[in-house]
């Protein structure tokens, strides 16, 4: 690694994100293919993911496959393995990107909410890191896990009541640690990305509102809001050779939130 070339470059590699068809996903999806990555597109709406992989495979000259997919079905992650595979080869770094943030009274919450957070938020990317890990494992290969996380899985929200989405980021930071210590020996690096407060499509119109954009700004050191660009960085930090030595941690991108 004497070059920045050698640092950064993810040419050779495949990627697999979820949640790609908008928001972060989108952006971690570009920040694999800048970086060189053969990059898989995995989210329900279909249209969105051929017009992005379109989009990549044009300006960055690499292979795409994008599946439309469930990510809460264990038939349909098995399909979407399957096609990966079979277009682009052995996914060697997994974006778990899909999520969803469901708001309401914690006293209030129905059962039903609870449990579709819990399915897509973590249960969701345990299921899809097992099964790209297995094919590592049989491979002998090695690889990288990104799990978006949330500062919310490290604090709690003043501004919105979020108890499931809370507790599922909390637990899938953990798992994240839990996962590197059990895949290290196979050289698979499990880390997490832990975004601030950044404006996409899911959460710009809330963040629009004056006084939730006043809160979370003066809650934030650097006192703004992040760019969805902001977040390329960082996967493409954890998914190269730069990071080699780095497993088991969550990354924050959120302008010091979490530092007060």
């Amino acid at each position: 690694m004497e070059t920045l070339h050698e640092l950064f470059s993810l040419t050779g590699h495949i990627g697999l994100v979820t949640g790609a068809s908008s928001g972060l996903g989108v952006e971690c999806a570009h920040a694999l293919a800048l970086a060189g990555a053969d990059v898989a597109l995995a989210a329900r709406r279909g249209e969105r993911l051929a017009r992005l992989a379109e989009e990549l495979a044009a300006r960055y000259g690499i292979k795409t496959v994008h599946v439309p997919t469930d990510i809460t079905s264990d038939d349909e992650l098995d399909r979407l393995i399957d096609a990966v595979q079979s277009k682009l080869g052995i996914p060697d770094i997994l974006v778990n990107n899909a999520g969803i943030s469901p708001t309401g009274r914690a006293e209030m919450l129905p059962r039903s909410t609870w449990d579709a957070a819990l399915a897509t938020n973590l249960t969701a990317p345990m299921m899809l890191a097992q099964r790209v890990a297995r094919s590592l494992i049989e491979a002998r290969k090695p690889g990288r896990i990104i799990n978006m996380v949330s500062i919310y899985g490290l604090v709690a929200s003043s501004i919105y009541r979020l108890s499931a989405y809370t507790a599922t980021k909390a637990g899938l930071a953990n798992l994240t640690r839990q996962l590197a210590v059990e895949w290290a020996p196979y050289g698979i690096l499990v880390n997490a990305i832990a975004p601030g407060w950044i404006p996409t499509e899911a959460t710009e119109a809330g963040m629009a509102k004056s006084h939730n954009r006043e809160r979370m700004e003066r809650a934030t050191p650097l006192g703004r809001l992040g760019q969805p660009q902001e977040i390329r960085g960082a996967v493409i930090y954890l998914a190269s050779a730069a990071s080699s030595y780095v497993t088991g941690t969550v990354l924050s991108i959120d302008g010091g939130y979490v530092a007060w």
